[in-house]
């Protein structure tokens, strides 16, 4: 039915809401049946005279409903209600944490549709994915992350790489694999507020290193490691949280060589690692024997997943971070790394890297625009920016007027591992929120940045 025209209420409201609704309705009145194809979206975008976008938002809106499904190559129907909707659960979907760093979220109905068949096809295997396995994976999860790293210029052989329950639980595990008497892990001044938590927790004390425009300094390092004599070294070098910032190659260089000097391990953070389109390779490419390497994948995949692919210094040190593991979590969610394999090897989670990618930098050119003129750091395809406040204006007193915004705002306190807390705040563009929403947000936080209030 290409000829079918949605009627779409003039009651106000997102247009890409209302096509969803005009489909629900004529479903409901008989005038689409299961199994008719609906227009090609450019073609009812030109119907329409909206952009191309709205009907895309309102295909996937309608997807998300189970009212139609899209099949890749032939196009888009109406969903066959007897075979199960598919429709999201409405229970579900409103409990999300805007606080955290959250990876724009797919809105292609082909895209989409892809995610949905690697989920539907991993459910053959079911019962299998439900029983007790080793606590580092299956070995064809750690083949397919043994591909996904190689992306990343990390090459390891097999029986260094353990699929981990995502980077917290493992920071916490290879910390306990490494030590178990605490002392001194080193660190950023400004970094990862989780990874403050966990040493604390694991009862080592976190000390952080002097920096400059290109990260910690070498000469920082070495003195540290003279006095402190430190268990490990924590780095979050590409695209820093919060800061943005990436470490250059030749600093990286300079690091590994210190590591390698004083044989110190790096645990290297590497959660936004895949995210730029071109990175420094990690650390851990350059000095592998002392490198644990985490690279989560909640920054371009989502945080329900609860993966990581993680790389040890050798096949001994990955067999003994999966018996750490083993007590802490038994193993790793194996429905998800299933889920995971699928996408790499049928080439999805190459689409999911590009669209995050993408959206990412559209995100940033509207927080570059919506916030100009304040003092911020940011880079192409980060998911936050890192905003310095104005002169006499008070973090704490920004985070409360923005209560009740629907945008992500963390005042800098968090992320400071020792000395002066700067008047900063990161601010997150990722997550559920439309671009729309987005800019409103931005754009009432800039109106509250102008204020004259600050001054009384």
């Amino acid at each position: 039915m290409s000829h079918w025209t949605p009627r779409i209420s003039s009651e106000g409201g997102p247009i890409y809401r209302g096509l969803a609704d005009a489909i629900a309705l004529d479903i409901e009145a008989g005038r689409l049946r299961p199994g008719d194809r609906l227009p090609p979206q450019r073609r009812l975008a030109e119907l329409l005279e909206v952009d191309l976008t709205t009907v895309s938002r309102g295909y996937a809106e309608a997807q998300s409903r189970g009212l139609i499904e899209s099949q890749i190559g032939r196009g888009t129907f109406v969903a066959d209600s007897s075979r199960g909707s598919g429709a999201s659960d409405p229970r579900r979907g409103d409990e999300v944490d805007l606080t955290m760093n959250l990876p724009p979220e797919p809105s292609d109905p082909d895209l989409l549709t892809r995610m949905q068949e690697g989920v539907a096809a991993v459910a053959a295997d079911l019962t299998a994915l439900l029983r007790y396995q080793s606590p580092v994976g299956a070995e064809v999860d750690r083949q397919a992350a043994r591909l996904w790293l190689g992306q990343r210029g990390l090459e390891a052989e097999v029986d260094r790489i353990a699929i981990t329950p995502g980077a917290n639980a493992t920071i916490f595990a290879v910390l306990g694999t490494i030590a178990r008497d605490g002392g001194v892990v080193l660190s950023e001044r400004i970094t990862y507020p989780g990874a403050q938590a966990i040493t604390r927790r694991c009862g080592y004390r976190l000390m952080s290193l002097e920096e400059d425009a290109e990260g910690i300094t070498p000469e920082a390092l070495e003195g540290a490691v003279q006095e402190h004599h430190p268990r490990a070294l924590y780095l979050n070098p590409t695209l820093n949280n919060p800061t943005t910032r990436t470490m250059p190659m030749s600093r990286r260089q300079e690091i590994a060589t210190v590591l390698r000097r004083h044989h110190l391990p790096l645990i290297e953070d590497d959660a936004y690692g895949f995210l730029p389109a071109s990175a420094p390779p990690p650390i851990a490419s350059l000095v592998p024997e002392l490198s644990w390497y985490v690279g989560g994948l909640a920054k371009v995949f989502g945080g329900g997943l609860r993966l990581a692919f993680t790389v040890a210094p050798d096949a001994r040190c990955a067999y003994q971070l999966g018996q750490t593991l083993k007590t802490i979590a038994v193993m790793p969610p194996m429905l998800s790394a299933a889920v995971m394999t699928r996408w790499i090897e049928d080439g999805t989670a190459d689409l999911v890297r590009d669209f995050v990618r993408k959206e990412a930098a559209a995100r940033q050119t509207i927080a570059l625009k919506g916030l100009e003129g304040f003092d911020l750091e940011s880079q192409p395809e980060a998911l936050n920016i890192w905003l310095r406040l104005p002169e006499g204006v008070s973090r704490a007193d920004v985070v409360a007027r923005m209560q009740g915004v629907r945008i992500g705002i963390l005042p800098s306190d968090p992320f400071v591992v020792m000395g002066e807390r700067p008047e900063a705040l990161r601010i997150c563009l990722g997550g559920p929120m439309s671009r729309e929403k987005l800019q409103t947000g931005l754009s009432r936080l800039a109106n509250t940045l102008g204020a004259g209030y600050w001054h009384g």
